[in-house]
């Protein structure tokens, strides 16, 4: 079964005057890929501070700590950008907490055989490739979101050796 590969280096360095496009039909202004882009972060990306810095700094309580990773209720946030301030590793970028929040169904029952979902048809730098897991079995540092996502994020935590 293929799977939506995302190269998150190459992800971030997009062009923003090329937007990715996306054919989730439920809400017409969505762009389900920035959901993703704000999982990752959080998931690999953040330094996951003792501290905690960014839920301390939320003026909404948006931010919360659950099972050691940071989740953001899109119902309190009003996308005041606080936390991306307060973050001293700059890893919550502000273009990852939009107002208007999305969900990516990777194109589940909609794709015909062999089509693509939009959103890597629409991709201008390989960043996102729809490809049969077999196809990455040489590459490192790849991580599984659910059963249809496969991210190639370097994991600063596990880079240092800590677990939490």
């Amino acid at each position: 079964m293929k799977k939506l590969y995302i190269d998150y280096d190459k992800f971030l360095e997009m062009d923003e005057k090329q937007p990715l496009k996306c054919s989730y039909k439920f809400h017409p202004l969505n762009d389900g890929i920035t959901e993703l882009r704000e999982e990752i972060s959080f998931m690999f990306a953040c330094r996951m501070c003792e501290d905690y810095p960014c839920v301390n700094a939320c003026p909404n309580g948006t931010l919360k700590r659950e099972s050691g990773l940071i989740r953001r209720s899109t119902l309190l946030c009003v996308s005041c950008k606080t936390c991306c301030l307060a973050c001293p590793f700059g890893t919550i970028l502000p273009q990852l907490l939009p107002y208007v929040t999305s969900r990516c169904d990777v194109c589940l029952g909609r794709l015909k055989e062999g089509e693509e979902p939009l959103c890597v048809l629409s991709c201008n730098n390989g960043a996102l490739r729809y490809i049969e897991q077999e196809e990455l079995k040489d590459k490192t540092n790849l991580y599984k979101i659910g059963e249809h996502i496969i991210v190639k994020v370097l994991n600063w935590l596990e880079l240092y050796g800590i677990k939490k």
